[in-house]
């Protein structure tokens, strides 16, 4: 099969299926996506330039204009590839960024499966959920703007895919049956539990963690509020407090991937030292940034006890591999963490942004060997039972078949593309 996979930061959610589908020699694959340094061995990658914002436009409108900007530059790829002969079976791709927008007007009638994130709203999910950060009236508009991509996705032919049940409900009820939910998988054998990991010295960025310390972890893509960075500092003085031998690991950048930035380029965690920098042991923390994979899975496996918060918003990778590799995790009690952890079973869930609680629940799992034990347990079986990577893999290739079987001839193909077969033929 042809296989032609867009997304802007290859390769994205599809680095397991990718890795997968090359290995069968008769695909052939190709991923259209902007610069970047990875690769997968027998994937042909496709880069374009990213468009930059333009200034003139109203603020509601940018992420619109970058869209249809970026469909214009993935539909002249496409049109090259169909030029030379390339029509794919199907076409994957992320529709957050607009790419796929003019897809269908290159290939009409070729199956398009896209991933849908998330819808926006402006109420009720993940904007003014935090009581810290009311939003300005005017931010509205721009939130409700974010969904005319969204919008025009769902209205353009083809099928989708989301991976959590949260993620599905957040669309309106008519484009629901559009879109199937498909949870994504884990690699078990790389991401598992290794009880040894406490009974060595681990180190990462020169800070050093004795088998006799207690190790609490912290894992986002940015350090910032989406991800309770905020509440999780706030607790820190009380954790240090509750025993000597507590040392803390911080993993993120200092970017914001999701919300509000704060003025004059200060960072999240800048912001949080300065106001609670002065009551931390800061020979205890470790503010690990971006670390290297293997890096992280170690971790994991050595953490006494694993802190998740997140916003009523898209879930972390890490939530996923933490469950794998069988953390004792505690967890805000919010929406889109009812469909992995059931509380005190694999995992304790805590109100957000309730400072006492996390500090309680964190003390809960370190004074109760019993409990840590269960929930540790508790957590590889959840992954082994619904994370399976396998599992994941079988699912996507039924939905994929079922997307290229119940596809539409399309009635008037433009002029251009079936000249351009012809000439190939």
């Amino acid at each position: 099969m042809k296989y032609l996979f867009v997304h802007q930061n290859f390769p994205g959610q599809f680095l397991h299926l990718v890795t997968h589908l090359r290995n069968d020699p008769q695909h052939e694959i190709i991923f259209i996506s902007e610069p970047n340094d990875n690769s997968i061995q027998g994937v042909r990658k496709i880069s374009y330039e990213k468009p930059l914002p333009n200034p003139a436009i109203v603020e509601e409108a940018m992420d619109f204009d970058l869209a249809t900007r970026r469909a214009r530059i993935v539909q002249g790829i496409c049109d090259w590839l169909c030029s030379m002969g390339f029509v794919p079976d199907i076409v994957i791709g992320h529709h957050g960024w607009g790419e796929l927008l003019n897809i269908n007007d290159v290939w009409p009638g070729v199956p398009l499966l896209g991933y849908f994130e998330f819808y926006y709203h402006d109420r009720g999910v993940d904007v003014g959920f935090d009581p810290e950060f009311i939003a300005n009236p005017g931010f509205f508009a721009r939130v409700r703007a974010k969904n005319a991509i969204n919008h025009l996705a769902l209205t353009n032919p083809g099928h989708g895919q989301t991976p959590t049940r949260f993620q599905h409900g957040t669309y309106p009820a008519w484009a629901r049956p559009g879109i199937t939910v498909l949870p994504e998988g884990v690699d078990l054998d790389a991401t598992r539990p290794n009880p040894a990991a406490r009974r060595k010295p681990f180190a990462i960025g020169g800070f050093r963690v004795e088998p006799t310390d207690t190790l609490i972890t912290y894992v986002a893509r940015d350090l910032e509020p989406y991800r309770g960075f905020h509440t999780m500092m706030r607790a820190i003085p009380r954790l240090q407090r509750l025993r000597g031998d507590l040392k803390i690991i911080l993993v993120g950048g200092d970017g914001v991937s999701y919300g509000a930035r704060l003025p004059e380029n200060e960072t999240w965690r800048e912001y949080l030292m300065n106001e609670v920098g002065h009551v931390i042991d800061p020979t205890r923390i470790h503010f690990a940034g971006h670390i290297p994979y293997p890096d992280f899975l170690a971790l994991l496996q050595r953490s006494d006890a694993h802190v998740y918060l997140t916003y009523p918003f898209v879930l972390s990778w890490s939530l996923r591999e933490a469950l794998a590799s069988g953390c004792a995790i505690v967890a805000s009690n919010t929406t889109p963490l009812h469909e992995f952890i059931t509380d005190r079973h694999n995992g304790l869930l805590v109100d957000f942004p309730n400072v006492a609680a996390l500090v309680d629940g964190v003390a809960a799992i370190l004074e109760d060997p019993a409990l840590q034990k269960k929930l540790r347990r508790n957590a590889r079986a959840y992954a082994e039972q619904h994370l399976a990577m396998d599992q994941y893999l079988a699912a996507y290739e039924k939905l994929i078949a079922t997307v290229i079987t119940a596809r539409q001839p399309h009635p008037n193909p433009p002029k251009n593309s079936v000249k351009k077969r012809q000439v190939l033929k």
